[in-house]
């Protein structure tokens, strides 16, 4: 019995058991949503968005659509981590949306305009992702200008641009770009495209593993490892230390000979890296093209914001949490059009966000009754001990 009392009073454990009730909370909020709108389909609709994949009756369709969720789960994740990483730091990066859409304008760019290879493909929007977040950083190191603030409004400045931008790459008959398989080439003022292969990011025969889906393969390997990356260098490296006590106290970090300014400006640096990363993972793979008359930030980036407090602000429970997020995004595609709107899994989302704002609550009220009844327990031993004597 003390060994499970001892074990429910770790803050992993407790984290878990919160996030989990975060969870549940969510869905059955949105299942209430969906009584409002339909009753008589709504058991049948959010078994759809859990479901997901297993929605099909054969393996082999299960098994190439949950391929689909994995490729978006992986810049899912980049996202995650950026927040979870400017968090740890004392910074709330609601800027990480802003960020992915300069990866993926400068990857997309680069793939198609100029025909680069994927590696520097995605060592672009590694620097244009740093870029933007840079900015924020400065503005907090040097102006103590509010980092939400600034994160906000580069979103959406960030987003006309690489509409701007990738404009010149988009397909004639279409709002979207060129596929990153084609080069486009401009001769004699006409212009056309030629293959382009080298831009698509290598499957590594992960493909195999799901019915031969096209778009599995380098992204969500490279998306785990810089995970736990992520976790060594805030938990296990000195720069990480020096990070994270800016964060705490940037006035008392500077009296111990730390460079608070310059650790606020890296912190923003590698949180928009990292969700520059992110898009660079998902154009990368030829999945999904950009529409260049989109005129709302891509979610993927705010959806980065739920997996990182989902998975308790933990590198390694981030990985998790953004499998679970995605996996009920995509779950939304399978809801009846005709009577629901796909988006009510991203009111889920929401409402998980929401109630995550609750964990630090719900691990508090936790550790409470645990010491209320072990309080309660200790009592009754000693008066038990006292009635013996006395007998």
């Amino acid at each position: 019995m003390n060994k499970k009392v001892s074990l429910l009073k770790k803050p992993a454990v407790q984290t878990l058991i919160a996030s989990l009730l975060c969870i549940v909370l969510g869905l059955l909020i949105g299942y209430v949503a969906l009584l409002l709108i339909n009753p008589a389909g709504a058991w049948d609709a959010i078994q759809s968005i859990i479901k997901n994949f297993w929605t099909y009756s054969k393996h082999t369709t299960q098994i190439k659509n949950l391929g689909n969720t994995l490729v978006k789960t992986a810049p899912l994740l980049m996202c995650s981590l950026s927040v979870l990483f400017a968090y740890k730091v004392g910074l709330f990066n609601i800027g990480a949306a802003g960020q992915y859409v300069a990866g993926a304008g400068a990857c997309i760019y680069c793939a198609v305009a100029l025909g680069w290879n994927w590696v520097f493909c995605m060592i672009a929007a590694i620097l244009a992702g740093a870029l933007v977040g840079s900015i924020s950083g400065v503005l907090k190191a040097y102006r103590n200008v509010n980092e939400v603030i600034s994160c906000i409004m580069l979103n959406w400045i960030t987003l006309y641009l690489i509409n701007t931008l990738l404009a010149g790459v988009k397909e004639p008959t279409s709002n979207y770009t060129y596929s990153i398989t084609k080069r486009l080439v401009v001769e004699n003022g006409v212009a056309s495209t030629v293959p382009n292969p080298g831009t698509v990011l290598p499957s590594l025969g992960l493909e195999n593993l799901f019915n031969n889906n096209k778009y599995v393969g380098l992204a969500l390997p490279l998306a785990v490892v810089l995970a736990i990356a992520v976790w060594v260098l805030l938990n296990k490296t000195q720069l990480g230390y020096e990070l994270r006590a800016t964060g705490m106290n940037k006035n008392a970090a500077k009296y111990c000979g730390m460079q608070d300014k310059q650790n606020i400006v890296m912190t923003m640096a590698i949180a928009g890296a990292l969700a520059g990363m992110g898009a660079a993972m998902l154009y990368l793979t030829g999945i999904q093209q950009w529409s260049v008359t989109q005129s709302s930030v891509p979610s993927m980036g705010f959806n980065g914001i739920a997996a990182a407090f989902l998975g308790g602000l933990n590198p390694i429970g981030a990985i998790f949490s953004s499998f679970f997020i995605q996996h009920i995004t995509d779950g939304g595609s399978y809801l009846d059009m005709r009577v629901y709107s796909g988006e009510i899994s991203d009111l889920i989302s929401s409402l998980i966000i929401y109630l995550c704002g609750f964990v630090f609550f719900f691990k508090t009220s936790l550790t409470n009754a645990i010491t209320l009844r072990e309080d309660k327990k200790l009592l009754d031993e000693r008066r038990n001990k006292e009635g013996g004597k006395a007998s």
